[in-house]
């Protein structure tokens, strides 16, 4: 079985999960860590080499602040106590999106996070934290834009895939496989600039209920998939 080097996920269904079952939403939230944790440990035996995880969106803002703040102190929480762990199993953690707009808190917790793990040479683990795809690619114009007034690049000199260069993270390869739980059928603005030729999964499963059966599931599904990238079969 061919392993996706790079897989990226839409982690939907965590409150529609608690609802079904009478509980508040918070609930959904922290069973989902779990499927976070085992998803994270099966990547990494797999060998898989990059594991992206759509935390945060900036949509995400404007949910009710009550559960705003505990899921900043959730993912505090959860950096703080979950480094041993990926130091053990060999995994670095690396974000991408506008940290700068996470509470201070947060944003020195994850600092610690990344630096601790940093030396680390298996799984690269990268959490989308204010993310929005939209915003990268605005970003990204903007640092061009930079670059250009201040002499750094000459536009006729910049190809396509130089613009990779200005995104948040320009070590982190396209996905091979996107996963989205809960069976919604939209990428809700996340990677648009990357995932031109990614395989896409969806399943009706619901994040809390996501754990290695069905992370293995869609990688067979990758595995039946024959990715052109627009040519044709020889």
């Amino acid at each position: 079985m061919e392993i996706p080097r790079h897989i990226a996920i839409i982690m939907d269904g965590n409150g529609r999960w608690a609802r079904q079952r009478g509980l508040p939403r918070v609930f959904g939230h922290k069973v989902g860590v779990e499927s976070v944790r085992e998803v994270v440990r099966v990547c990494a035996e797999l060998g898989v080499e990059y594991l992206t995880l759509y935390t945060f969106s900036r949509e995400n803002w404007r949910r009710p602040s009550r559960e705003v703040k505990t899921l900043m102190a959730m993912l505090q929480h959860l950096l703080q106590r979950e480094v041993e762990e990926l130091n053990r199993r060999n995994v670095s953690i690396r974000a991408i999106g506008r940290i700068h707009e996470l509470p201070p808190e947060v944003q020195e917790r994850l600092r610690w996070a990344m630096e601790t793990t940093r030396h680390n040479t298996g799984l690269k683990l990268y959490l989308a934290l204010s993310y929005g795809a939209r915003a990268e690619i605005w970003d990204a114009a903007l640092k061009l834009v930079r670059a250009v007034q201040e002499g750094r690049v000459r536009p006729e000199d910049l190809n396509e895939e130089d613009f990779r260069q200005f995104l948040y993270d320009p070590e982190l390869p396209d996905p091979d496989l996107l996963i989205r739980t809960s069976g919604e059928l939209r990428i809700s603005n996340f990677l648009l600039w990357q995932i031109a030729y990614t395989e896409i999964y969806v399943t009706p499963t619901y994040w809390p209920d996501f754990r290695r059966r069905e992370l293995l599931q869609a990688i067979e599904e990758y595995n039946r998939r024959e990715r052109r990238f627009g040519g044709v079969p020889e």
